[in-house]
């Protein structure tokens, strides 16, 4: 007796209840993975683009605004900070390393940065066609960034001016593309970057009306932020509050904005995993009440098998194996979705120049959803076949 084409069979015997018990089964598997594989790579995400930051400074406001707009990139920051201010944070004794940042413009919606060398070499950055910049109005572009817009070295291009597509372009002071960057996996793939010096040139040359009152603007340049590196872990407990109360600018943490970010997140990724919850449950109580009935409707079967020659073990098998298919055509078509879903909310994120993420990775705890699934289906399958092993033949005979 072939027990899996047999299995096979009577699973199929009953269409309707089998597609709806596959159907709750698939969609609960295809959540938990779309949560797994979406909380995984953002938290992955958010530890590589901290890097070595340990506080952000910049204008005073929302420290989790500063965050996303100063590390992630995802949010407008809450203004400009003199650069005179930021530069004397180096000189701070606990400061190994201070990264100011300026922002304002973008190229086709991707950020245009104005920094230093320096904040290449904060993601270990690698330049993978041409170089880094030599001169100011010279840009590297990230690697989607190149791809996404087609530029390569040697090309140029005009800022638009805000963070947001559709802003008026900057076309009196072209960028030129000296170099593109390899990816990365980190915000560095969605970026602009460029020497300080060109985001400057570019808005006073655009804003100043004399000689006299360009230099006036070059003696009071500002910048958007700046990234800081501490010299010691002790700095965490006492520069902080040295930069809130003793300057004009704020410092935020970017470990306990992340901490709170997650927090906040995390509502919304129990509620899909109750969900998920509940449909597999559901579908676990529709398996154990189709395979019982079913069962019990294939009495006469059963014992006809075991005039046949099939033992107990092997008839309860049957049972068993219909789950078994069940829960096989679940795992695949449910990791298959789950995965689908994923990429389509990466293209969609993608779209929006935003976080990446993809559904081509696979997540370890996505095995612990499919062993769910597994014994799930063993379970419902546990008391009916256990009523298949115990068929009387002579009583079931004795009644015919």
């Amino acid at each position: 007796m072939n027990l899996a084409g047999l299995s096979w069979r009577y699973l199929w015997s009953r269409p309707l209840q089998t597609c709806l018990n596959l159907l709750l089964m698939v969609l609960g598997l295809a959540s938990a993975s779309l949560v797994l594989l979406t909380s995984a790579q953002i938290e992955a995400g958010l530890e590589r683009d901290l890097a070595g930051i340990d506080v952000v400074v910049g204008a005073k406001g929302s420290p989790m605004q500063l965050i996303l707009a100063g590390v992630f990139h995802l949010d407008v920051p809450p203004g400009n900070v003199p650069l005179a201010d930021v530069l004397a944070l180096a000189e701070h004794p606990m400061v190994a390393q201070v990264i100011p940042l300026s922002m304002g413009d973008t190229l086709r919606g991707y950020r245009i940065v104005g920094s230093s060398e320096a904040y290449l070499s904060l993601y270990g950055a690698r330049v993978a066609q041409g170089s880094v910049w030599g001169a100011p109005m010279q840009a590297v572009l990230g690697a989607r960034v190149a791809a996404d817009t087609g530029l390569g070295v040697g090309a140029t291009f005009n800022s638009s001016h805000g963070l947001g597509q559709g802003g008026a372009e900057h076309g009196e002071l072209p960028y030129r593309v000296s170099g593109v960057l390899a990816p990365c996996a980190c915000v560095l793939d969605r970026l602009v970057v460029t020497a300080t010096e060109s985001v400057w040139q570019l808005h006073e040359k655009g804003t100043a009306l004399s000689e006299e009152d360009r230099k006036l603007m070059e003696a009071e340049r500002e910048v958007t932020l700046a990234l800081v590196r501490y010299r010691t872990p002790l700095a965490a407990v006492s520069f902080p509050r040295h930069v809130n109360s003793s300057t004009p600018m704020q410092a935020a943490a970017p470990a306990l904005e992340v901490t709170r970010l997650l927090s906040m997140v995390g509502v919304g990724t129990q509620v899909l995993q109750a969900m998920a919850a509940v449909l597999l449950l559901t579908s676990a109580l529709g398996l154990f009440i189709a395979l019982w009935s079913s069962v019990r409707e294939r009495e006469p079967d059963l014992a006809m098998l075991r005039m046949l020659g099939a033992s107990p073990w092997r008839v309860a098998s049957l049972v068993v194996c219909e789950a078994s298919w069940l829960a096989l055509m679940a795992s695949l078509m449910g990791l298959a979705l789950g995965h689908g879903l994923t990429s389509l909310v990466g293209f969609m994120l993608e779209a929006q120049r935003s976080v990446s993420l993809s559904g081509l990775v696979l997540v370890p705890a996505e095995a612990l959803a499919v062993l769910t699934v597994w014994l799930l289906a063993l379970l419902a399958a546990g008391l009916p076949a256990r009523v298949a092993y115990r068929v009387d033949v002579s009583q079931l005979l004795e009644s015919r």
